[in-house]
């Protein structure tokens, strides 16, 4: 039987060897791996990563991919580092049949895992947390009553008067979206202008099936319930144009449920605000409008009749109301 000082050492070339530090040997390449991957990821990737930075919601969802990636980088480098070096250093050597040494427990690598892994975790916590709450109250698509309130501003029980944000009610319809403007006598328009640097309250609700309002570009994405108001904040940062989609599966025409959005400036968005509600009051859709509310009951829609359609154009497949170039059910 061979004796120990026979057997081969993993990763020496010769009996007898000194086994040489791999610790310090993966902690240095992996400290110098982490930081330049980390480093490419803030300074190259993170500007492109999406949505963007149109407004404040897409420029924090940026932010909190960047910030992840970063976490997570330095991870995935120690696996496939470690992965690497053991098949490279640790590999077993031709002719080499013997078992590797019994190891039944390091308490500095135990105690490093553990400490480093609950760091990692309690990290994200309080980050996600951060995140969820101050840049926008928690009102993110959540439901009607975010827990906290988007902070200088009034909660999302609004009533038209009784806050300084512009009030935009989005309302999903088989299929297509229309807008509200409680703030301008409540016109209802077809096209979803935003004022730049603004600080803008969605108020998402639906006529008839579930949809979803999701504005990519601005960050924004709120479920489109019947009867509930659901609400999101954001505030465009870039002029530009942005795509609205429904992203919640509502029926057979659910893939042509998209129009686009336009952030402009703030006198640009006034002088199309005014001259909509103008033109609707001129010529009576303001009028056959259901009042303003934060729901609406599906059933009383179709009582606008036939009128609502020749001013401006709009019915809907079950009675409701959307553009005619719409597909209609069959």
């Amino acid at each position: 039987m061979s004796s120990a000082a026979e057997t081969p050492t993993a990763g020496a070339d010769a009996p007898g060897r000194r086994e040489p530090a791999h610790g310090w040997r993966l902690f240095a390449a992996w400290l110098v791996l982490a930081l330049v991957a980390d480093l490419l990821i803030w300074f190259l990737l993170y500007p492109h990563l999406p949505p963007g930075d149109m407004s404040s919601s897409a420029h924090h969802q940026q932010f909190d991919i960047a910030v992840l990636m970063i976490a997570g980088a330095p991870v995935i480098i120690a696996v496939w580092l470690y992965f690497g070096y053991a098949i490279v250093v640790w590999r077993a050597r031709p002719g080499d049949d013997s078992d590797g040494p019994p190891i039944y427990g390091h308490t500095g690598v135990q105690a490093t895992w553990i400490i480093g892994t609950s760091a990692i975790v309690l990290f994200l916590a309080v980050f996600g947390t951060v995140e969820l709450v101050g840049p926008a109250g928690a009102g993110a698509g959540e439901g009607p009553s975010p827990i906290w309130k988007l902070a200088g501003h009034q909660s999302a029980t609004w009533t038209p008067g009784s806050n300084d944000m512009l009030q935009v009610q989005v309302i999903g319809q088989q299929w297509t979206w229309s807008y509200r403007y409680p703030q301008f006598g409540g016109m209802e328009s077809t096209q979803l202008y935003l004022p730049i640097d603004t600080p803008v309250t969605f108020h998402v609700t639906s006529l008839d099936v579930i949809h979803s309002f999701w504005a990519y570009q601005l960050g924004v994405k709120a479920d489109a319930n019947p009867a509930v108001d659901n609400v999101a904040y954001t505030t465009p940062k870039q002029l530009g144009t942005f795509v609205v989609r429904c992203n919640e599966l509502c029926g057979i025409w659910h893939g042509a449920m998209f129009n686009n959005g336009q952030v402009v400036s703030q006198s640009a968005f006034a002088a199309w605000a005014n001259g909509v509600q103008a033109q609707e009051k001129a010529n009576g859709v303001l009028a056959l409008l259901p009042p303003f509310a934060l729901t609406y009951d599906p059933t009383v829609i179709p009582q606008l009749g036939k009128a609502l359609v020749n001013i401006v154009g709009v019915t809907g497949a079950p009675g409701y109301y959307y553009g005619p170039a719409n597909p209609v059910t069959p």
